[in-house]
Formats: structure tokens, sequence, C-alpha cells
């Protein structure tokens, strides 16, 4: 009796070998293709989710100057007191003091990895919450092309 063999690997016209079977698979050149386009593709999402981890991180740092602003004037008008802000640009630190204590303080180069200017190097807020001194002051935040500005002006309001 003869032996049947599946479909597949009957001898067919055209194939080399007695049981041959023909095998679906990529070819080298195109497997590089497609890793080509894969690598390509990575690349833009790559840049566009760091250029979004730097406007989220210089977001949040001015977010974070400004609870400092924020607690430093709410200290002025609870205790009655001068409450002084400082800026430290080379460190990239703000903090908040009482005479020699300090109420706050947050490192935004540490905490986020930003760079840190100002228009004035400190803020005093009076026992009503105003700014004292003669001008507004601006902070700026930069890390990578993001940039956020913080405005606050002599009357204690935020905007940024």
């Amino acid at each position: 009796m003869p032996m049947l063999w599946p479909r597949r690997f009957r001898k067919q016209r055209g194939t080399i070998g007695v049981y041959a079977t023909l095998r679906a698979a990529f070819t080298l050149p195109e497997l590089l293709v497609v890793l080509l386009v894969l690598s390509i593709l990575l690349g833009l999402a790559v840049t566009r989710i760091s250029a979004a981890a730097d406007r989220t991180a210089v977001r949040s740092a001015a977010a974070d100057a400004a609870v400092v602003f924020e607690t430093a004037r709410n200290a002025a008008t609870y205790r009655r007191v001068p409450v002084t802000v400082r800026i430290d640009s080379l460190r990239g630190a703000v903090e908040a003091r009482v005479d020699t204590s300090v109420l706050l303080r947050r490192d935004l180069t540490i905490g986020y990895g930003v760079r840190i200017s100002a228009s004035r190097d400190s803020m005093a807020f009076d026992a009503r919450g105003l700014g004292m001194g003669a001008a507004n002051l601006s902070l700026v935040a930069r890390r990578g092309r993001a940039v956020d500005t913080l405005f606050l002006s002599r009357l204690g309001r935020i905007r940024y």
C-alpha cells in the first residue's frame, strides 16, 4: 500500500527534492527595512517625549516657586512680621525666611533639573502681605527649550 503524505509534503512541480516544503519567511533586506523604519519612528517619539518632560519640569518648578512665595505672604500676614524670600540662582533654590529661621525651602535645580534666573535676588513681604521694595519680581525657569516665567507684583499677586 503506498504511503500517503499530507498535501503540503507531496512533491510538486518546480520544487527541489522529493518532499520539499515551501516556507513563508522574511528576507534579510525586508527585516532591515522594518528595523530602519522602527528606529526612525522611535527617534521621533523620544524627542517629543523629552520635550514634554522639559515642559512639565519647568511648569512644576514654577508652581513650586509660587508655593514658596504664597507661603511667605501668608506667614507675613499671619505672624504680623516681615518675611523674606531669597532666590539663589547659582544653586537653583528659593527659600522663605523669618528672621533667622527658614519657613520653606525648595531646591528647583535638584528637584526638577531647571536653571533659574530672577530680576531680583530677594523679595520681602510686610505684615500686611504687600511686597516691600520698588519693583516687581520675575523668576524664569529653563530646561532644554522649555521656559516658564513667574511674575510677582508688589501687591503680592502671583502669575505664571
